[in-house]
């Protein structure tokens, strides 16, 4: 049985006043798939390019390890010179990605490749993240801390994502205190014995190819698996919904904080009983 998924809504093209009166004021989200065609990027941004011009770059690496109580807030699990990163995806699987790398912070020449759309929102211009990923890499179920909406720009290689809005929490086995579903689901294969509530769940789906845009709603949940090596690039508007800013704050001020100083005075218990109360909390709801 698989997860009860519609495909995202795909269009060539899109004018402002389109996307904010079809996707924006519904916070639905959406595919463009021509949107880029006038970027240096488009037929520039590759994983040999990003070596040529990025390969001295030491980068932060993160692979689906469960969360530890020793590690602070996102991480790096490892890092590595850009060129050996690359090296590394081109020539094998591996679980290593590239998560939040501030490509205007690092290698500021790339910002000549791209123009920030006008979607009638305001984008945060010093925030330009790039991700990258090997085959079959992909992240945990997760939605931002700041619950922006996101344009997400896929280059080179295949993607599959997943989405479900907030209004799905109570099917997801979220974990409290924290921006991430239980870390043993499989999203792409869930096994429905041990996670039944997931049958309740419904979302979206699609698969990017290069030069893809996709549009994810405020506070939108996302799962990315990575069908062949490649990379994207985010840019994201600050949460226009009252209910949303309150709880992008709440998130950076008073969650993050409040998580951390528990694993640091409870340890792995802290992480063990969050996740415990994910599985339970969810369960009640099922009933």
């Amino acid at each position: 049985m698989k997860l009860n998924l519609q495909d995202i809504p795909r269009v060539k093209t899109i004018t402002k006043q389109e996307f904010l009166a079809n996707y924006f004021k519904p916070q639905k989200p959406v595919v463009i798939e021509r949107f880029i065609e006038d970027w240096p990027a488009y037929t520039k941004w590759n994983l040999e390019y990003i070596k040529t011009i990025a390969g001295d770059k030491t980068v932060p690496l993160y692979d689906d390890r469960p969360v530890d109580h020793k590690e602070g807030f996102n991480e790096p699990h490892a890092t590595m010179k850009m060129a050996d990163y690359i090296d590394l995806l081109q020539n094998e699987p591996t679980k290593f990605r590239i998560f939040l790398w501030n490509v205007l912070k690092e290698v500021p020449e790339l910002q000549k490749d791209f123009t920030y759309p006008d979607f009638g929102l305001k984008l945060m211009k010093s925030l330009p993240m790039l991700f990258f990923g090997g085959k079959d890499s992909h992240t945990f179920m997760h939605y931002d801390i700041d619950l922006a909406n996101i344009f997400h720009f896929h280059f080179e290689g295949e993607k599959q994502i997943i989405l479900f809005d907030q209004s799905q929490n109570k099917h997801l086995y979220k974990v409290p205190h924290s921006l991430i579903t239980h870390e043993s689901i499989d999203f792409s294969n869930p096994d429905y014995s041990k996670w039944p509530a997931l049958k309740n769940a419904s979302g979206y789906k699609t698969r990017l190819q290069h030069g893809e845009m996709l549009y994810m709603p405020e506070g939108y949940w996302h799962y990315m698996k990575y069908i062949t090596p490649g990379f994207s690039m985010s840019l994201r508007a600050i949460a226009r919904s009252p209910k949303n800013l309150g709880k992008a704050f709440y998130n950076v001020l008073v969650m993050r904080n409040y998580d951390n100083v528990m694993r640091k005075i409870y340890g792995q218990k802290w992480i063990d009983t969050k996740n415990e109360n994910a599985i339970k909390r969810t369960n009640v709801n099922t009933k």
